[in-house]
């Protein structure tokens, strides 16, 4: 009988199911109102409209919960001529832990003549050994304006999950025209560790960035400064107009605390609190 020889096998692990979604979506003036004019979704992401109204409130909703690393998100909305939109999400979004690469978030946002767009998602929410890696891309007409809001939350902060190991590359582009005139680039590693740092959040846990722009924007500087000052026993602030924008840094030791001053700057720069808001 012949013998039988051993055969070798070697063990791989199983690679794991990373999950790519999409949303894209463009709206027109129609009459008096904003209609979607054309939606495309896949993967996990979902458009839903709460209310027919104007401007056309537009939520994204992410049906699997989260994003975890490898994922790959990308968002899309273009505004014809005259188009107002509203656009936020029902919920935080929540940016688990990796142990590899990173979660990859993309939004580009294109803006024709006369177009308004509020975008307004809520807090990106990362956990213990999140990593992240967001690109926000904008092209807008020099007669468009919009108020674009994003804010970052380091930590389960009601379950006293404060100092974590996260990671976030965040990349902000603005072309008016085709013409670069907002650059902005944000890199944090080891989250907890240089949050803490008194020459970068000096203990904070939460950040918002604001860019608005839209015809003299500059006269609403001064109201929201004034604004913010009301705000600083709670929030750190600061707000630049240059170029025809208006940026507006926030930072907090928790996002209770930073959604005040948040929704403050909105007000003040000509926008209003999402109904999706808590």
């Amino acid at each position: 009988m012949d013998s039988l020889e051993p055969v070798e096998r070697r063990w791989e692990p199983a690679k794991r199911q990373r999950a790519r979604a999409e949303a894209r979506g463009s709206f027109a003036r129609v009459g008096t109102r904003t209609e979607p004019e054309r939606l495309f979704e896949t993967g996990g992401l979902r458009w839903r409209f709460p209310r027919s109204s104007s401007p056309c409130e537009a939520a994204i909703v992410n049906t699997g919960g989260g994003v975890a690393g490898g994922d790959s998100y990308s968002v899309s909305l273009t505004l014809g001529e005259g188009a107002e939109v509203e656009a936020t999400t029902p919920s935080a979004e929540r940016i688990y832990r990796s142990d590899g690469p990173a979660a990859a978030i993309t939004t580009r946002l294109s803006l024709g003549r006369s177009a308004r767009l509020f975008w307004l998602p809520q807090e990106t929410l990362m956990f213990e050994g999140a990593r992240l890696e967001r690109r926000l891309e904008v092209e807008t007409s020099s007669e468009a304006s919009f108020i674009i809001a994003e804010t970052l939350v380091f930590g389960r902060l009601a379950m006293g999950e404060s100092q974590i190991d996260a990671s976030v590359r965040d990349s902000w582009r603005v072309r008016r025209e085709g013409r670069l005139v907002f650059a902005d680039e944000t890199r944090l590693e080891h989250a907890g560790a240089t949050l803490d740092r008194k020459a970068v959040g000096a203990g904070a846990r939460a950040m918002s960035t604001i860019v608005a722009s839209a015809p003299n924007i500059e006269v609403r500087l001064p109201d929201l400064r004034a604004a913010l000052t009301a705000e600083s026993s709670v929030v750190e602030s600061g707000a630049s107009a240059f170029d025809g924008l208006i940026v507006v840094r926030l930072l907090a030791a928790s996002s209770d605390r930073l959604r005040g001053a948040l929704l403050t700057s909105i007000v003040a720069l000509g926008g209003r609190k999402p109904r999706l808001w808590p």
